[in-house]
């Protein structure tokens, strides 16, 4: 596109807080009918800027351009004024009226209004947008799940029409359906004109709705790519400033006895998995989507009953029946929804890290609270959880920093095993490579760990050894020397090989 389909520029832009240097020199153009993905560790500054753009902050160096003319935002009202919309992370809801109450609130201006034409305006943007099949006008904003809550925040913006959207890590509470309808919507603004910025850590996102991405670092500008002349290597390399490799270099540690040994072990998910972990190892779990990795993981810590076969632990054998049977036998686990399945959002650090061994800490409730506050400091410090204080709510630290809590409740129990789905699934590369350092130093300290994970690179590159599997059966098992992403994939593609 030519430069005269630069709607939106941020030139030199630099934000100060004190003596923090939030953001230096940036540059960032927003074309019409182009998605710009904007990327960067946390803290990088994407989250200031885009503050910036909302007119929550103004800039203490350099302009803001639309269409060429120098824009000062005192407020948010003045970038709606001027056509630019920030989706907000975590929206604003009124809960005692309708979505369509909720979408239209603004616009209204305070104004009295007819609900049913509010209404009937509503449903029609829903419907245009494909939103009425996952939201309805009438539910009040009290009922709305996180994801819904969402939708209502976008649909306030694009009521307006605006020529320039910006999106936060809008799919970090979307499910598939939505996920998948929000894409569709961008798809359509952009052959409207509009021109979007999208903030993400999620590659496979970038690389499917960006025309261009802009990287910062540190708070400052490092560069920008047309999708079509980069790869997740170099963006990485942008982001943190060094290569991909380095995250995974680990020297193995020396190996011990037989932790974890399942025979034969079957259910409803899984059939005849046999398999061995021992002190020390860290063993790789891969497949396809639906080859059963989860399933397994989620049987060895007990959320589903075995029927056939035996769990063995340290040469015992265990009847692993429920999660509390895991528990006693050693092991952790951290599932792959963390969110949903391992944290409770809205209590706060300390609370979510002792959870599991609360009991043991003691019967007095002082001397209780007490130790719950050193022992969530000591995870704190150790795995470098990037929080105010132990007292803050989970649900308000990045993903990274959450999964990590999760890691300190599993630690704090002194784990024989580690069970690990998806460990740095919805996290950035920074806090990637901050994981990958806690197995190694755990497989060093004895610990035996399984990792279950998507992404081939971090399986070859975490793991000691790999079992591969394919419609809930083992298809192969792959040494660190035999395994390549070629093996890996012909083993998780061959059927055959795992009945």
């Amino acid at each position: 596109m030519s430069e005269e389909s630069i709607v939106l520029q941020a030139v030199g832009v630099a934000k100060n807080f004190g003596v923090v240097r939030a953001l230096r020199g940036v540059e960032l153009e927003l074309r019409a009918g182009e998605v710009t993905a904007l990327m960067g560790e946390n803290g990088a500054g994407k989250s200031t800027l885009l503050k910036i753009l909302n007119g929550d902050y103004r800039p203490d160096e350099g302009e803001l351009r639309i269409d060429g003319e120098a824009v000062h935002f005192s407020d948010p009202a003045d970038a709606r004024a001027a056509g630019l919309r920030v989706i907000a992370q975590e929206p604003e809801i009124i809960p005692w009226v309708s979505v369509a109450e909720n979408i239209y609130v603004g616009a209204l201006g305070g104004l009295a209004y007819r609900r049913g034409d509010v209404l009937k305006r509503a449903r029609e943007e829903l419907t245009r947008w494909g939103f009425h099949r996952v939201i309805k006008a009438e539910t009040l904003g009290s009922e709305l799940s996180p994801a819904q809550r969402q939708i209502v925040e976008i649909m306030r913006a694009v009521i307006t029409r605006p020529k320039i959207m910006c999106f936060d890590e809008p799919t970090s509470s979307l499910g598939d359906e939505e996920v998948s309808l929000l894409f569709a919507l961008i798809k359509k603004l952009q052959s409207e004109g509009v021109a979007i910025a999208y903030v993400s850590h999620r590659m496979g996102e970038i690389f499917q709705l960006a025309d261009r991405i802009t990287v910062l670092r540190d708070g400052a500008f490092v560069g920008t790519k047309l999708v079509g002349e980069t790869d997740h290597d170099e963006l990485v390399r942008m982001m943190v400033g060094r290569d991909l490799t380095q995250f995974f270099h680990r020297e193995p540690a020396a190996l011990g006895d037989v932790v974890l040994e399942l025979a034969g072990v079957s259910n409803q998910y899984v059939s005849d998995i046999s398999l061995t972990v021992r002190a020390g190892e860290v063993v790789g779990i891969a497949g396809l989507v639906g080859a059963g990795r989860s399933e397994l993981m989620k049987t060895i810590a007990g959320d589903f009953a075995v029927q056939a076969g035996e769990i063995r632990v340290q040469g015992k054998r265990r009847r692993i029946r429920q999660p509390a049977d895991s528990i006693r036998a050693g092991i952790g686990f951290a599932p792959e929804e963390r969110k949903a399945e391992a944290l409770l959002l809205e209590r706060s650090v300390r609370d979510n890290a002792a959870l599991v061994v609360l009991r043991q800490l003691s019967r007095w409730i002082f001397v209780k609270d007490r130790a719950e506050r050193a022992l969530a400091q000591e995870y704190v410090d150790a795995l470098r959880i990037r929080t105010p204080s132990t007292d803050q709510l989970v649900g308000k630290l990045s993903g990274g920093n959450q999964q990590k809590v999760v890691l300190a409740r599993w630690l704090a129990t002194k784990p024989k095993l580690l069970l690990l789905d998806e460990p740095t699934r919805g996290i950035d590369v920074g806090a990637k490579s901050e994981i990958y350092a806690i197995i190694d130093r755990l497989a060093h300290e004895g610990v035996a760990v399984i990792v279950v994970s998507s992404e081939l690179p971090e399986i070859l590159g975490v793991s000691d050894r790999i079992y591969v599997m394919a419609g809930g059966r083992i298809s192969g098992e792959l040494s660190r020397t035999e395994a390549t992403e070629e093996n890996i994939l012909a083993l998780a593609m061959d059927e055959e090989a795992a009945a």
